[in-house]
């Protein structure tokens, strides 16, 4: 798995590359998902939610179908970058969250 998240986060990285993405967006958008971790705050079953919801390849996905099919270059650098966030963790081993707690993730715990 930690290695598929390596592929999705090079092969965005090289398409947005490919596609002449501007680094300064990329490097703005790319942390972007992680402000889910304020819903951390309320509780763990809402920040697991929050976390869960933006870090799934299908939202970035349908973004870049849709931002490709009504020509929208914004949007599919957008969904590249966004693919490119959720791959690096994944390859950095951050999983989806349970709602236990932050650490307890379907790669398995953080930190062991």
């Amino acid at each position: 798995m930690r290695l598929e998240g390596l592929a999705l986060a090079a092969a965005a990285t090289f398409f947005y590359w490919r596609y002449g993405g501007a680094w300064i967006l990329f490097a703005v958008v790319f942390f972007a998902p992680d402000l889910t971790f304020l819903a951390y705050f309320f509780s763990s079953r809402a920040g697991a939610i929050a976390y869960n919801a933006v870090h799934t390849t299908l939202a970035p996905l349908l973004l870049l179908v849709a931002a490709a099919w009504f020509g929208t270059l914004l949007g599919e650098h957008v969904a590249l970058i966004w693919l490119a966030h959720i791959g690096l963790d994944r390859a950095l081993a951050f999983g989806l969250k349970y709602p236990a707690a932050f650490s307890d993730t379907h790669l398995g715990r953080i930190g062991r």
